[in-house]
């Protein structure tokens, strides 16, 4: 049943299990200064730019007893109350779902409840994967931060209060000039990207309706979109428990350790997980969310040298 008030819409939804909300959305967080997420008197605060409009929700950090009371606030809120089941990976089927490995058997019973998260926003889940291409984490985030909160706007109700800000909308992005891609620090291939997904955004959200195979087709037509980008997306706005990040910097190395004892390669890495089709990513989150750190063996990637960086006149 929902219920709008002067204090915003709220709804209750019984999902028939516990649900750990927190570790679920986790990963829709960019960095801990990420001004679409707050966690914030035992509740997760989300910002988003829905079809129908800027929103703001709030969801309980945990449900142990399956019910999810959510409230929103703007034009979106309805949507975002709609949405909150899928949010939290009520379409996500662990039928079949069997670790091999005693540290993933491990992880499993510590996480059983954790699903994949279908957000249905897929130019939301794009901006900050282009984002962090080739980078470090902190110049992502970084990026990421000022672009939302130059471009963006105030999330609705309470939001603001808590200085969440909504993504700006495609029609911005395509309007930001070249100079202020790098004045945000983010290089010419990644904004021409950005701006590329920007012009197609519309089509981009009707993937959501398509296969796991033509949404990846889709994705990666575009030019500056490669598997790293197009499984991030798949992740978290279509909840693809099968799309695995292939190509990122650390991935492979955490999963070998976790599943081989040893680090290994993407390819290494792709023939390992080929016994867990179609939990692939679940695979990856499980081994993410307790797996151990690998051994440091090669330096951090450095910052571009070509661009602004934190703290400088053209970085800010």
């Amino acid at each position: 049943m929902e219920v709008s008030t002067f204090a915003g819409a709220t709804r209750t939804w019984v999902a028939g299990r516990p649900v750990p909300v927190g570790p679920i959305l986790s990963s829709l967080r960019r960095g801990s200064g990420d001004p679409t997420y707050a966690l914030h008197d035992g509740h997760i605060w989300r910002a988003m730019r829905t079809p129908i409009g800027p929103a703001t929700l709030v969801l309980p950090a945990s449900a142990p007893g399956g019910r999810v009371a959510a409230q929103a606030w703007g034009p979106g809120a309805g949507w975002a109350l709609d949405r909150v089941p899928r949010m939290l990976g009520d379409a996500d089927d662990v039928d079949g779902f069997a670790p091999r490995h005693d540290v993933l058997a491990d992880a499993w019973r510590r996480f059983e409840f954790v699903r994949v998260p279908a957000t249905g926003l897929v130019f939301e889940a794009l901006l900050p994967a282009i984002l962090e291409q080739k980078v470090t984490g902190h110049e992502a985030w970084y990026a990421w931060r000022r672009l939302v909160r130059e471009h963006g706007e105030p999330a609705p109700g309470p939001g603001e209060s808590l200085r969440l800000a909504v993504p700006p909308a495609a029609e911005t992005v395509r309007r930001i000039p070249s100079w202020t891609w790098r004045q945000l620090c983010v290089d010419h291939a990644r904004s021409r990207a950005i701006v590329t997904v920007a012009q197609r955004a519309d089509a981009l959200e009707r993937t959501l309706d398509a296969s796991a195979d033509a949404a990846e087709t889709a994705l990666r037509s575009l030019p500056g979109i490669g598997v790293w980008t197009a499984a991030e997306v798949r992740q978290r706005a279509h909840g693809d428990r099968d799309a695995v990040s292939f190509g990122d910097y650390h991935l492979s190395a955490r999963v070998g350790t976790v599943l081989t004892g040893r680090p290994v390669d993407d390819a290494t890495m792709a023939e390992v997980l080929e016994a867990y089709r179609p939990h692939r990513y679940r695979v990856q989150r499980l081994v993410e969310l307790a797996g151990p750190m690998p051994q440091r063996r090669h330096p951090r990637m450095p910052p571009r040298r070509h661009l602004p960086t934190p703290g400088s006149p053209g970085g800010r």
